[in-house]
């Protein structure tokens, strides 16, 4: 399994684990081996977060962990594409669940430092003018649970969303920027190393996986 990957080094973050290309094996591979790392004393392993159903004319085209045989998985990272919100245009959208101190989701949206931790707690110190009380800036689903999201600082050519979900750090990054407005709709996460849904459809390989962001 593991010659069908790529693995980069980049900053805090241990090794990265991309797949050339994404389909229902290979999806079915990394479901696999993410799940084995879950606690068989029933502690929820590390999730691979999709929406689901996705957007209308969106395709699945990412999949990526982090990790090696002696640490185990701690960050996984799914990456999906279609028409932006607002334009119609090509948008780029990903979703990654990470342990503290991982630094995946910092290094894909631009931020400094390992966790998002600073940022939110910027957010949640300032709620923004004409909002007396902090107001998330994007809530989803996550897992059947209402998550609130919330904006953080990152380059122009893209937004950053930061939260927790299931006691981890849950990052959402879209390009262009305006994308992110696809998370004011109902957007709804499933794990997928519960259930992979057949009717996944895989689009062409994901830049931002490979080393563009």
């Amino acid at each position: 399994m593991h010659g069908e990957y790529r693995c980069l080094r980049c900053g805090p973050v241990p090794p990265l684990h991309v797949p050339g290309h994404i389909g229902a094996e290979i999806m079915a591979s990394v479901v696999e081996r993410v799940a084995a790392d879950a606690d068989p004393a029933g502690r929820p392993g590390m999730p691979l977060w999709c929406p689901w159903p996705l957007p209308t004319g969106w395709t699945l085209t990412g999949v990526a962990w982090v990790g090696d045989d002696r640490s185990g998985v701690r960050a996984t990272a799914v990456a999906c594409a279609g028409p932006a919100p607002l334009d119609g245009g090509p948008a780029d959208l990903l979703f990654v669940a990470e342990e503290p101190g991982v630094g995946l989701g910092s290094r894909l949206a631009g931020l400094p430092g390992p966790d998002p931790g600073p940022e939110v707690a910027e957010a949640l110190a300032d709620p923004g003018p004409g909002h007396p009380e902090r107001v998330p800036h994007a809530k989803i689903r996550v897992g059947g649970h209402p998550t609130p999201l919330w904006l953080v600082n990152s380059p122009t050519d893209r937004s950053a969303y930061a939260g927790e979900a299931r006691g981890m750090w849950l990052h959402a990054i879209a390009w262009p920027a305006s994308a992110g407005h696809l998370l004011a709709e109902e957007v709804v996460l499933h794990d997928l190393t519960e259930w992979t849904p057949p009717e996944l459809v895989y689009g062409a390989p994901s830049p931002y996986l490979h080393g563009r962001a």
